[in-house]
């Protein structure tokens, strides 16, 4: 059964585009792994969704093996070598450019699909590969949520003559259920089956690549895509209340999450999502501030993972919640928030022999940099965009670091036992959507409940906005609005299932195995289980 949301012993699977889901579906079906559904899926939602994901993004995941092992997949690639703060300072910039060449970094995806193929899949790559191979050559009706997004940008998007070609065949966007084809991205497809991501990173594809990002001004070079490797490491984690969370280490901000969850557990019995959800919405807001103090790319800066797990900073969270709403206010000056957004998918999968994997893939912004190079069909990201230039940050632009990401997988288990398997899009405010997921799925609610309740985020996801005011569906509480505006936080209403506040999808897998899996409704996707 394929739809909103799906049971089954066997497997399952949910993404944000039925097409994708589908594929997925069809991979188990003819015998593959949660592995192979999974490569399968995030290969066709670069064809599907390329507003959200593409060739030239990257991916975090955590995939889970049937020996009870979790592994977290970090496949985010890093800035050129020849690149610096300075170099863009010189140019009289005071800020990292979110579009064009000098926001591209590395892309990871392609060298991640491979390395999660080795971690478990029964299927050839290339089989794997194949239906994003057709579905880019024969084309697919282009979904709503791809053209909402072309007509918002429509005049920047259709100044880049790779997007204009693809996007804009007439001189005006495709509209919702238009064929959208990319043959270009099909004969990329057919170059990865033949030579697996050796193609990209060392090959022909790349070189293509290479040759247009310095056309345009990146310092991006054939010897930076080369040197490029994903990393294979264990997951950070925090018990709360019945369950482990699992989530990526740093570069990843998953840490957050697990950050906002200690607080919570400090918090005691409060109704977070309710009467005492000004408590949770100052947390959102205190946790942010941590990632622009602390989050970078662990090979060049220290970040003080333990420090910020601890029970006494859970504690100190806590009670700097509780003197905003003692104070009616802010507890010291609101910040901007980190200025990029986010436009993500995630997807999750499972299986009955206990593997299961949670997978995130971006190109950070809509439609990434703004660049689609022609010969090849490929997007590329602009996950550079959320360096800084401050000398002083930790997530300063240097060559050869990672940004910090804001993609984060989470697992969930229960005794050791794993019974969660969770992803959402969102930007920065994926640690807040994830957190919502969390204490609605422990609390035994359905996963259709979990990811169709009404949300709430402080701070949103577009780039520049405060981080003092809670975006907030129209279903929340009359309660969760009075303690917002009591604490000072401004509410900005959105209606039910509003993209703003992300979409995310959900497995959970009983004591008796039986997998139930929902695709959030703010997406145009699906579930399907059997």
């Amino acid at each position: 059964m394929s739809d909103a949301r799906a049971q089954g012993y066997r497997h399952a699977i949910a993404t944000p585009h039925a097409t994708a889901t589908a594929i997925g579906d069809d991979v188990f079906r003819a015998g593959g792994n949660a592995f192979d559904a999974a490569i399968a899926a995030a290969a066709a939602l670069t064809v599907c969704y390329p507003h959200m994901c593409a060739v030239g993004g990257d991916i975090l995941a955590l995939a889970a093996t049937p020996d009870g092992a979790v592994r977290a997949v970090n496949g985010s690639g890093a800035a050129p070598v020849a690149a610096s703060a300075g170099r863009l300072r010189e140019r009289g910039l005071g800020e990292m450019p979110l579009t064009g060449a000098e926001a591209v970094t590395v892309p990871g995806a392609v060298a991640a699909w491979e390395t999660l193929h080795a971690l478990g899949a029964s299927r050839p790559l290339a089989d794997l590969l194949e239906p994003a191979a057709r579905l880019a050559e024969e084309g697919l009706p282009l979904a709503p949520g791809v053209a909402r997004a072309l007509a918002a940008e429509a005049t920047t998007l259709a100044a880049d003559a790779g997007l204009a070609g693809v996007f804009f065949p007439s001189g005006a966007p495709l509209a919702a259920g238009d064929l959208l084809r990319q043959p270009a991205l099909g004969r990329t497809f057919r170059a990865l089956q033949a030579g697996g991501a050796a193609a990209l990173y060392r090959g022909e594809i790349g070189a293509a690549i290479v040759a247009h990002l310095r056309s345009v001004g990146s310092p991006m070079t054939a010897d930076d895509l080369a040197a490029h490797a994903t990393e294979v490491t264990d997951p950070i984690s925090l018990r709360f209340r019945d369950e482990e969370i699992l989530t990526a280490p740093p570069n990843c901000q998953g840490l957050l999450l697990l950050e906002i969850l200690g607080a919570i557990e400090a918090l005691g019995d409060a109704d977070v999502l309710g009467a005492d959800a000004d408590l949770i919405a100052e947390i959102f807001r205190l946790a942010t501030l941590d990632r622009t103090a602390h989050l970078g790319d662990p090979r060049h800066v220290s970040v003080p993972v333990s420090r910020l797990l601890s029970p006494a900073h859970a504690a100190a969270l806590a009670a700097a919640a509780r003197e905003r709403r003692s104070n009616g206010g802010l507890v010291g000056p609101p910040e901007a928030a980190p200025r990029p957004t986010g436009d993500t998918v995630a997807l999750v999968a499972a299986d009955a022999d206990g593997n299961a994997l949670s997978v995130i893939q971006s190109i950070f912004h809509s439609f990434g940099s703004g660049i689609l190079e022609p010969e090849t069909g490929v997007i590329l990201h602009n996950r550079g965009g959320f360096f800084s230039l401050d000398e002083s940050s930790p997530n300063l632009l240097a060559g050869g670091r990672r940004p910090a990401h804001t993609l984060m997988p989470v697992l969930v288990r229960r005794d050791g036992r794993l019974v969660g398997v969770h992803g959402t899009m969102g930007g920065k405010v994926q640690p807040q959507i994830h957190a919502h997921l969390v204490l609605r799925a422990g609390a035994g609610e359905d996963p259709a409940v979990v990811v169709a309740a009404p949300r709430f985020v402080v701070g949103g996801l577009e780039a520049g906005s405060r981080d003092d005011i809670v975006i907030a569906e129209t279903g929340c509480s009359a309660a969760a609005r009075a303690a917002w505006r009591r604490a000072g936080f401004e509410v900005q209403d959105r209606p039910d299932h509003d993209e703003e506040v992300g979409h995310s999808h959900v497995i959970r897998i009983d004591a008796d195995g039986l997998l139930r899996v929902a695709s959030d409704p703010r997406s145009d996707g699906a579930a399907a289980a059997d």
